[in-house]
């Protein structure tokens, strides 16, 4: 056991790590405590790819766009498409600007060249079409399950026509109007035409169901995969549009819980392909139960990896990153006695952290609580150590040029 921090302390490999979970994970989901840092982007596509090259690891899955995430699988699967038309379209949150993502994305294509199916590797986008701010139009994924059915099923056993469809989901800017977000009274989340929606798309995924042996035999299985993803969204993109249009206080409480259902659900879906390296925010993938404060107060809700790791158990493993300082944004050297001040103290640049063994070490220490001054990161919480399975740690965060 563990007597000191440093003891706790070792090089951030993909070995190293495997021999800090306690049984070999479906998901390994790393975490990190701020967007837009290409430093923690370039630490997670160096563990990716020694993930594939040790460990037959074949899928990651960020926090992206689901749907935009398939012109990304394709490209690094079938070479669909250019790199530049990949980054702008096939990431969303801004996420296609970061070199490192470019990176990751080149070396999958180059990887997989010449390979046979089995052996490529796939990308994934797991989030919603969908930010804190906005959702968008629920069009592109009800229209390509519809689609998807009126290829494969008797026209007379489908709840609508597509003309039906379009009529019902009228322009795309009354889906995303920016106001909506804080004035529920701006949101067509709970029109006429969408509570009509709602009930078509869950009459058509019923009939995705109910024809199942037609539908999967008539289908290939990547077919089947995105028809299920784009019946998770299309659903998904209802619910959360007709909690937008909610004036009850704890309306933020439950978009944001819905927001990471639909994560979880796609991260589910994803586990059946094998071992698969997630990486999205901390409070995305924590055990704990996440929160935040925003302009109405605090709000709190299960993470995707909460609900994960409760239908996985031990299949999940849940790694955390930490930083000492990013000085570009305003977060200098930290306290200390926080977690990340003690993890400053040692020598390395980098480092990954057994959390039990440094939960042990603190016990009797009760490290304290950092405070960010910059709102786009957040600090480890010490009271959430024993619900993580490891912690990257990194030194100094500087900016890429």
């Amino acid at each position: 056991m563990a007597t000191d921090i440093k003891d706790t302390a070792r090089a951030v490999e993909a070995a190293a790590l495997m021999e800090l979970l306690p049984a070999r994970p479906r998901m390994l989901a790393l975490g990190e405590p701020t967007h837009g840092e290409d430093l923690l982007l370039e630490t997670r596509n160096e563990l990716f790819r020694q993930l594939v090259e040790e460990e037959g690891y074949r899928t990651i899955a960020v926090e992206s766009d689901c749907l935009a995430g398939l012109l990304v699988d394709d490209h690094v699967t079938s070479g669909t498409g250019t790199l530049d038309e990949v980054m702008e379209h096939g990431f969303s949150h801004g996420f296609g600007a970061s070199e490192a993502n470019r990176e990751l994305v080149r070396w999958m294509r180059e990887y997989n060249e010449g390979r046979p199916t089995p052996e490529r590797v796939r990308f994934a986008g797991f989030d919603g079409p969908l930010e804190i701010t906005h959702a968008e139009s629920p069009r592109q994924a009800l229209t390509a399950l519809h689609a998807f059915l009126a290829a494969r099923v008797d026209a007379a056993l489908l709840p609508c026509t597509a003309k039906t469809l379009d009529r019902l989901l009228g322009t795309d800017d009354r889906w995303t109007e920016p106001a909506a977000m804080t004035d529920p009274a701006r949101s067509a989340g709970r029109s006429a035409e969408a509570r009509e929606l709602r009930l078509l798309a869950d009459d058509l995924v019923s009939l995705f169901d109910e024809q199942a042996p037609l539908v999967h035999a008539a289908a290939s299985r990547e077919d089947l995969d995105r028809a299920r993803l784009h019946a998770r969204t299309a659903t998904g993109l209802l619910r959360y549009h007709h909690w937008m249009a909610d004036p009850a206080p704890a309306r933020m409480n439950r978009l944001l819980g819905l927001r990471d259902r639909m994560m979880a659900d796609n991260l589910l879906a994803l586990a059946d392909r094998g071992p698969v390296l997630v990486h999205a925010q901390n409070a995305h993938l924590q055990r704990e139960r996440s929160s935040m404060r925003m302009w109405q107060g605090p709000v709190e809700w299960w993470s995707a990896g909460a609900l994960v790791s409760a239908r996985l158990g031990e299949e999940y493993a849940f790694v955390a990153t930490a930083v000492g300082t990013i000085r570009h944004r305003g977060v200098d050297t930290p306290p200390p006695d926080s977690v990340e001040g003690l993890l400053y103290a040692l020598a390395e640049d980098r480092c990954l952290v057994d959390a039990a063994g440094l939960a042990a070490v603190l016990v009797d220490r009760r490290p304290a609580h950092r405070e960010s001054p910059w709102f786009g990161y957040a600090p480890l919480d010490p009271d959430h150590l024993a619900a993580i399975d490891g912690v990257v740690f990194l030194k100094d965060v500087s900016r890429r040029r």
